[in-house]
């Protein structure tokens, strides 16, 4: 029941916690069209005047653990493309590429393995990028939009040549989690390798990547030693991909992705192709040999984590 509380003027902290509902809790997001947000409202009762009432956000995340054995199974894709000129056919160009895994959480630097054989008579070049795309889901209406947040060039690839990537990595930057399991917002990243060839279509491949919360420990040193404080910075929730970039990527780096979504299926057209982040990477050469890829499945988030509320103040 309610107490009679007399206080005298000045300064009174209340301390108070709650524990969150059993039921997973969509990890707090701020997309282009929509967001997930979660307030925690205090409301001073005194007779004769107004009610008086403080509200702050509580941020939520709904964990997802990348060693889960749906998330480390490797993933492997290849596709080829002949090129061609009206009448002439110069030869094809092949690209077979594969991730030792498919969860990793920010921070962490992804190895790609790539094989690239250039049979045309064209100078190519072969490119990564992370892709993250946001669908809202209202009224029985899909809206999607899609931005590049990383990606990475690799070197000029003559006629007649071939170019293996031996784990050329790329680094996840500050984004959020994989957002999966929500009825009015998904978040899904997926990782594209592709060849811009003059004069021709691209050809791409593209690979599904989930964002995770707990890393991966163990499965990789230098790996885990980056993302091994992941879970307690909070940091990537206040950012949101900004919607221009600072300043444009070289020419040399820019990606057409209104011709690249056309390819894929999987995906829509990004809203505005400046839209598109480009980060700098780093390269890491490691031995492997492509293995064929088990069957992988998505994971549902763990239940959301027990929240500690700090005290609300008043001034009386």
């Amino acid at each position: 029941g309610e107490e009679n509380l007399i206080l005298l003027d000045g300064r009174h902290e209340f301390p108070f916690s709650f524990q969150l509902p059993q039921e997973p809790l969509v990890t707090s997001f701020t997309g282009k069209y929509g967001s997930i947000q979660y307030y925690v409202k205090a409301v001073l009762e005194r007779p004769a005047v107004p009610d008086q009432s403080v509200q702050t956000e509580l941020q939520i995340i709904s964990h997802i653990d990348v060693s889960s054995p749906a998330l480390l199974t490797p993933v492997l894709r290849s596709q080829e493309k002949m090129v061609g000129c009206w009448f002439f056919t110069s030869g094809p160009v092949s690209l077979s590429a594969k991730i030792e895994r498919k969860g990793y959480c920010n921070g962490e630097a992804i190895p790609i393995y790539a094989e690239i054989e250039n049979c045309s008579s064209r100078l190519i070049v072969p490119k990564a990028a992370i892709f993250q795309t946001q669908t809202y889901l209202a009224s029985g209406k899909t809206k999607t939009f899609r931005q590049m947040v990383a990606n990475v060039r690799g070197n000029h690839i003559a006629s007649g040549s071939t170019d293996t990537w031996n784990g050329k990595t790329l680094k996840i930057p500050p984004v959020s989690p994989s957002i999966l399991d929500c009825c009015i917002i998904r978040v899904e990243y997926s990782l594209a390798v592709y060849i811009h060839i003059p004069g021709a279509k691209k050809l791409m491949i593209e690979m599904p990547l989930v964002i995770g919360t707990i890393p991966c420990i163990g499965f990789s040193s230098r790996n885990s030693s980056i993302t091994s404080q992941f879970s307690m910075d909070m940091s990537w929730l206040a950012l949101t991909m900004p919607e221009h970039p600072e300043a444009p990527p070289n020419y040399a780096d820019v990606v057409s992705e209104e011709e690249f979504s056309r390819h894929v299926p999987a995906y829509p057209p990004p809203i505005d192709c400046e839209e598109q982040l480009c980060c700098p990477v780093f390269a890491y050469i490691q031995e492997f040999r492509f293995q064929p890829p088990p069957l992988y499945s998505e994971i549902d988030p763990h239940p959301a984590d027990v929240e500690e509320v700090q005290p609300v103040s008043f001034m009386l």
